[in-house]
Formats: structure tokens, C-alpha cells, sequence
């Protein structure tokens, strides 16, 4: 699925792109880890491929899915759904991006094109941004997105050593559809 006049493309991440998975995390390990812990857990080719397989497993069952974000042919980034209940309507939204990515509106793009897919085909009714309030451009991804912010979950995420506030913010569906009209 195409981004933008960039060419930049949506594609789904499959255990099979395992090492250029690995290679995308080694390029942007420090940048990405500042705020996830995605590079903690894509250490070499075989967590990477099981970090893949069991996303394929969970879109299999209809509960999580990711995709990768492709730039002139390489893996920049990805967006993800970290968890989908279709039952309850409600879905988390996630992503990433190596340093070559950044301020291009590739996660913006990316994360719409999910979130449409999900209210639109799946029924969701609630997408989730779940943010660590340090991370400033993920918090500006979800203002853009039409998000509301629900609350903040003070110092509930243990992270490196540290305890982080995580911000959570929100779309409904009746409001992501009104603000697709208006675009």
C-alpha cells in the first residue's frame, strides 16, 4: 500500500523478512530504544524471527498485526496493531522508526492507513495510542491523528532502570470518520 507520492510503502512484516528485520533494528537500535523496548528484544536473526512469528500467529487469530514501513526499498520503521479485540471494538496502535525516517510523515501516513482499515473493515470502535510522555514526536503523531488524550499513567511502565509516565490517548470511530470527511 503506497504512503504518499514519496514512494513509500505499507507492506506486512512476515517471519521470513527476519534478517532484514535484524538489519533495520541494528540501524536504528539506540534512536528506536530510546522510548520501546522493541531493539531489547530483536538482539539476532532468531528473536527477530520469533518476534515476527508470533505476530503472524496473532493476525492469524485476529488479536495483533504488524506492517513495515519501506522507503526506496528499505525497511525504515513499522506500525502495529500490539493488541486487536474485535469482539470489544477496541485495538492498540503502535510504531517505530529508524533516524532516516524521521519528519518525513511516514508513521502519521502509516498509522492512518491502519487505523482506517481497522474502523473501516474490522469494526473497531476505540484505537489506543499508548505513549511514554517523554516521547514528544510519538505524542505528536497521535495529535495529528485526531486523538484525544485520556490520562496519564503515572510511572506504571518500568523501563531501563527507570519508571515512566505512559500517556494514553484515544480515537473513536464516530470521530476518526468525521475527520476523514473533513480531510
Amino acid at each position: 500500500m503506497s504512503l504518499g507520492d514519496d514512494g513509500a510503502e505499507l507492506r506486512p512484516l512476515e517471519p521470513w523478512q527476519a534478517a532484514t528485520f535484524l538489519e533495520h533494528m541494528d540501524r536504528g537500535r539506540e534512536f528506536i530504544g530510546w522510548h520501546i523496548a522493541l531493539p531489547d528484544k530483536v538482539t539476532d536473526l532468531e528473536p527477530s524471527r520469533s518476534y515476527l512469528q508470533a505476530y503472524a500467529d496473532q493476525a492469524a487469530a485476529d488479536t495483533a498485526r504488524i506492517y513495515g514501513i519501506w522507503a526506496d526499498g528499505k525497511l525504515v520503521g513499522g506500525v502495529l496493531f500490539r493488541t486487536m479485540d474485535v469482539e470489544r471494538g477496541t485495538a492498540e496502535v503502535g510504531c517505530w522508526l529508524e533516524p532516516s525516517a524521521v519528519g518525513k510523515g511516514l508513521v502519521t501516513g502509516a498509522a492512518r492507513m491502519i487505523i482506517d482499515w481497522a474502523v473501516e473493515q474490522r469494526g473497531i470502535h476505540r484505537v489506543e495510542w499508548v505513549v511514554s510522555s517523554g516521547n514528544e514526536a510519538s505524542i505528536a503523531v497521535a495529535r495529528r491523528l485526531g486523538m484525544t488524550r485520556d490520562g496519564v499513567l503515572r510511572e506504571s511502565y518500568p523501563y531501563r532502570g527507570k519508571r515512566l509516565d505512559m500517556e494514553i490517548w484515544s480515537v473513536l470511530a464516530p470521530e476518526w470518520r468525521t475527520a476523514r470527511q473533513e480531510v
